[in-house]
């Protein structure tokens, strides 16, 4: 965007907030299927990284009508350049399909040992507190004390967007 084109946005803008409507920040939405693609199109020409980049968010309430949202926004060469030995273990982490059925679980609202036992097929209490203590050592899981457990808020959607990732 141009220095014209910010001017007259800004002009916009301001008559907007002087008549008391609200106004919407930054370039306007382009329509279509694709309109998320545009918008960071748009986003990432404005800045010193030619290779784009992605962003991961969400708006989201639980089974237990705890509401999140969140978002996390990338540069392709943020990515690249990052070291991926450090995301093999996080990702292993939801490899296994007793710990998804746990998060799914505690996401659901079950949260303390004797609750997730309940659940088919995630084994004795022993397996689980191994499973619970696999999520939790890459950060999917804390304790929320009194043997209570729970997916930090900052994961929340983030484990939503692997889950949705993986999807076909």
């Amino acid at each position: 965007m141009n220095l014209e084109e910010r001017m007259n946005a800004l002009e916009r803008r301001l008559e907007l907030l002087e008549s008391g409507q609200a106004w919407e920040a930054g370039p306007p939405v382009p329509q279509g299927e694709r309109w998320a693609v545009g918008r960071l199109q748009t986003e990432f020409a404005d800045e010193d990284e030619p290779n784009g980049g992605v962003l991961f968010a969400g708006s989201v309430r639980l089974p237990t009508d705890e509401q999140y949202g969140w978002q996390a926004r990338f540069t392709t060469g943020d990515i690249i350049e990052d070291d991926w030995s450090e995301t093999a273990d996080c990702l292993a982490a939801l490899g296994s399909p007793v710990r998804l059925r746990l998060l799914r679980a505690i996401m659901g609202g079950r949260r303390t040992a004797a609750e997730l036992a309940e659940v088919d097929g995630v084994g004795t209490s022993g397996q689980i507190y191994h499973h619970l203590r696999q999520l939790a050592a890459v950060g999917w899981l804390h304790t929320a004390g009194r043997g209570r457990f729970e997916v930090p808020e900052g994961r929340v959607v983030a484990l939503l967007v692997a889950l949705a990732s993986a999807r076909r």
